[in-house]
């Protein structure tokens, strides 16, 4: 394959690799006191760890504390979606017996809850596009498989260009259009990728399932994903919530702060796309749940019982002590920049989480109480290691990569997933960015660098 290929042909230079990234360290390392001495906002984060305020949203809001007298003060978690609590989102579809991820799409894009008859005719209008192209899957998935369905997924977002008969129009129908289609086609497009990894990459069979009109995003998912497209109502019920509570969370976390910036170049969806998946690929962001679950088998490998609260409380001080696990002093799952008190999507994911433990049985109830004993023991661990009364709760990163697994979801797809929600958050925000701004996003960066002189090529060393 032209990826090893590749790799060979840096061998003879191996030692100019070497030298050129031993010099550009030395080159790209400053004092960082010089922070301070510039009051640089590290993280786009204020010194009381609230974010810079760069732009303004109408559809998502999150709240975890306010301020009375620039103190911040701890309250239970909200998440509203155009002003609507996912409280309210997710317990309203549970009551109407239905799928809630397309309404909250609709409701995303629109700001306003869809009737019955727009919702039954957004719902089709996403039955339509499911389908990929003709020669899509072939050309742009199978003759390029890769190991990292979340890179495939940006190349089928870029490839999605070529297939468009109107890429670069920048009107908001136009726009609104490729929207729809993304959240349409992503979940087939994810289910694609990943069973050509599996043929190409394991030696497994290649299972490709069209997508099935009259079925939800998740059963659809689900139905495209397994060799024998079956599901129970209970896997595509819990699929269908990780979907509603993942499709937005306000324009600045990195993912949709990156649709904003991209887009206020003025370039396409599918670039602006492409780039939001990439940021949303890195650990720090939508990988977080993957660094949870390792770190939990972990901590399981280390004590003599998931009942030993003393030993799980010890093994957490050491990982917070960077004497455990990867030695970062971090415990994953636990602590969120807004949140104090809960993580409403935590709280929800959490719920389903007994309901689905409870249908299987078994371990999977010990192994959830494994969790709770984390959850509860971890705020503790840190503010005996720091000394400190600060609030922190489990985020939804906590439990997602638990309850996918549940599910018997490859640890994979655990990412895309995230992806296939956010797509519609995305989609809002490129639209409201259009709407509202005509200036590009240019932060500042100051120059701190050494000056030197110029010499001429024989006179350098």
């Amino acid at each position: 394959m032209y990826r090893q290929d590749c790799d060979a042909a840096f061998v003879p230079y191996e030692r100019l690799i070497k030298e050129m990234a031993d010099t550009a360290v030395v080159s790209d390392s400053f004092d960082p006191n010089l922070y301070d001495k510039y009051n640089v906002k590290r993280g786009l984060r204020n010194t009381d760890g609230t974010g810079v305020l760069v732009g303004l949203t109408s559809i998502g809001d999150v709240r975890g504390y306010i301020l009375e007298e620039n103190d911040k003060v701890p309250v239970e978690g909200k998440l509203l979606y155009r002003g609507i609590s996912i409280d309210k989102l997710v317990d309203g579809a549970a009551r109407g017996k239905r799928f809630g991820f397309e309404e909250t799409a609709y409701l995303l894009i629109t700001g306003r809850l869809p009737n019955s008859e727009q919702l039954s005719e957004f719902t089709e209008l996403l039955d339509d596009m499911r389908k990929l192209p003709d020669g899509f899957a072939e050309d742009m998935i199978m003759k390029a498989p890769s190991n990292n369905i979340m890179n495939k997924l940006a190349r089928c977002t870029l490839a999605s260009y070529s297939y468009d008969s109107n890429p670069d129009d920048l009107s908001y129908e136009n726009v609104l259009k490729q929207c729809i289609r993304l959240i349409a086609q992503f979940p087939t497009m994810t289910a694609y990728a990943y069973q050509a990894r599996n043929h190409y990459y394991k030696d497994k069979s290649l299972y490709i399932h069209n997508p099935s009109k009259g079925l939800s995003t998740s059963e659809n998912f689900f139905q495209m994903l397994r060799p024998d497209s079956r599901y129970t109502q209970l896997e595509a019920e819990t699929l269908d919530l990780a979907l509603m509570i993942h499709a937005e969370h306000g324009g600045g976390n990195n993912s949709s702060f990156t649709v904003h910036v991209v887009t206020s170049t003025g370039t396409d969806t599918y670039s602006a796309m492409a780039a939001a998946i990439g940021a949303l690929k890195g650990p720090k962001h939508g990988g977080a749940n993957l660094k949870v679950m390792d770190m939990m088998n972990d901590i399981k490998a280390h004590i003599p019982s998931t009942s030993d609260r003393d030993a799980i409380r010890d093994y957490l001080i050491k990982i917070l002590n960077k004497e455990a696990y990867d030695r970062t002093g971090l415990i994953y799952g636990i602590g969120h920049a807004v949140y104090t008190i809960s993580d409403p999507r935590a709280v929800l994911l959490h719920r389903k989480a007994e309901e689905l433990a409870s249908a299987l049985g078994g371990e999977w109830e010990k192994e959830l109480e494994f969790y709770n004993t984390v959850e509860e023991l971890a705020p503790e661990a840190f503010d005996e290691f720091k000394n400190s009364t600060k609030m922190m709760c489990a985020n939804v990163d906590f439990y997602s990569g638990l309850v996918y697994t549940m599910l018997n979801i490859p640890k994979e797809l655990f990412t895309p997933i995230f992806t296939i929600s956010r797509i519609a958050g995305w989609s809002a925000h490129r639209l409201e960015e259009l709407a509202v701004s005509s200036r590009i996003i240019r932060p500042s960066y100051k120059h701190v660098g050494r000056k030197q002189s110029y010499e001429d090529l024989p006179e350098r060393e």
